[in-house]
């Protein structure tokens, strides 16, 4: 009989040390928690405030601590747009743009606000919906960069109290209306069509000036002037042409119309390696109303 008795009493006692055991188990897996390198665990007790913890082991009372919060320190990315929305001059734009951010103070990100990453996502928005409404849409075009500096002092001032900061926004892409953009477009080509003309006029200009130099040069100089007026029909003659026709007096001025003249030329033309055919005169039946042809005689 006390041998019974002291078997009862002994599985009772393995039992209980063994709910014992399972219980510290429970207590020990609820107590020792490990927080990742980029995370922080925000700890209240009975509700209030108590500690952040992490990264690493920590322990927590169990029943009494509690973690409603685990904040991540990382940079995080916030794709935000604004839709259909008007610019200075009343045109609506699309315009997509991406956050940059991180999470500073992890003790206010979870006690002063309810849902950090939606507040910050809504305050991106509004602001630029602000930013849009008061930029002209040729400013917003060409000026991102300034946009975006713009929009990182507006969101890092509203979010500040949250303890995040916003380390950067670039502003991805910006979307007009079709119409206006074909217009724009029209717009463009125009400006270029009118500054090839202004160009092409200034150099016709410079090449007037430059032609004007030349005449005073060649009014005082009447032999620079002759040797000119043969350099250009000799130039004429050898790029295989057959027939040029000049005025009957730039002959007479250049002295072609006696027979020395013409021997001299065509002795010239004859030295040349392109082996250009002699010139002889030729005055046509029907006349050129004073001009005389030069034809090279094959």
């Amino acid at each position: 009989m006390a041998f019974i008795v002291n078997g009862i009493v002994g599985n009772f006692a393995a039992g209980c040390i063994g709910v014992l055991a399972f219980i510290v188990a429970i207590i020990a897996s609820c107590a020792i928690r490990v927080a990742n390198q980029w995370e922080r665990a925000v700890i209240l007790r009975l509700g209030q405030f108590h500690a952040l913890k992490g990264p690493g082991l920590f322990f927590m009372i169990p029943v009494i601590d509690a973690i409603p919060y685990w904040i991540d320190t990382r940079v995080i990315t916030t794709g935000f747009k604004a839709e259909k929305t008007l610019t200075k001059d009343t045109v609506p734009v699309d315009v997509d743009a991406v956050l940059f951010w991180k999470v500073v103070d992890p003790k206010k990100a979870a006690l002063d606000v309810a849902d950090y990453e939606s507040a910050i996502s809504w305050a991106s928005q509004t602001a630029l919906r602000d930013v849009i409404g008061k930029t002209m849409l040729s400013d917003m075009l060409e000026g991102r960069d300034k946009i975006s500096s713009l929009l990182q002092k507006i969101i890092d001032e509203r979010t500040e109290p949250w303890g995040i900061n916003v380390i950067s926004v670039e502003v991805k892409d910006v979307l007009i209306p079709s119409g206006l953009e074909d217009a724009m477009s029209m717009q463009a080509q125009a400006e270029r069509e009118r500054q090839a003309r202004v160009i092409l006029g200034d150099a016709e200009r410079q090449i007037a000036e430059k032609f004007a130099e030349a005449g005073r040069s060649y009014e005082g100089n009447p032999v620079a002037f002759h040797l000119r007026a043969m350099n250009m029909l000799y130039e004429g003659l050898k790029e295989n042409s057959t027939i040029v026709i000049v005025p009957s007096t730039a002959v007479e001025s250049m002295q072609l119309g006696g027979l020395a003249g013409m021997t001299a030329l065509t002795m010239g033309l004859g030295q040349d390696r392109t082996k250009v055919p002699p010139i002889v005169p030729k005055v046509p039946e029907d006349g050129l109303n004073g001009h005389q042809e030069l034809a090279l005689k094959p």
